[in-house]
């Protein structure tokens, strides 16, 4: 029987580019990123999705890894995948694990 992991990165894992073709692709995706760039005031398509130095910097870092996992996680929930299990290497990403243990 083969079991399905969920694993979110950690600081130092993101890149410019990171969610932007779930952005493109998926409205789920799209409705949860414009949503924390709501609530975060922080221009996540730009912080996510263009090179650019906040992305590096740890209040703006943590901020786009929760969010992209999240529309990430919300996508594949939506197609029929769920986590057996999850893994994060922060206290940020095993909250965000155990959030969607719980769905």
């Amino acid at each position: 029987m083969s079991k399905i992991a969920f694993m979110f990165p950690g600081q130092g894992a993101q890149t410019a580019g990171m969610g932007k073709d779930f952005y493109e692709h998926s409205e789920i995706a799209r409705n949860i990123i414009d949503r924390s760039s709501g609530l975060l005031k922080l221009d996540m398509k730009s912080l996510c999705f263009e090179e650019n130095e906040n992305l590096h910097q740890t209040e703006y870092t943590q901020a786009a890894l929760v969010t992209v996992c999240m529309a990430m996680e919300q996508v594949l929930r939506e197609a029929g995948v769920k986590p057996d299990v999850t893994a994060g290497l922060r206290s940020e990403e095993r909250r965000v694990g155990k959030e969607c243990r719980s769905r």
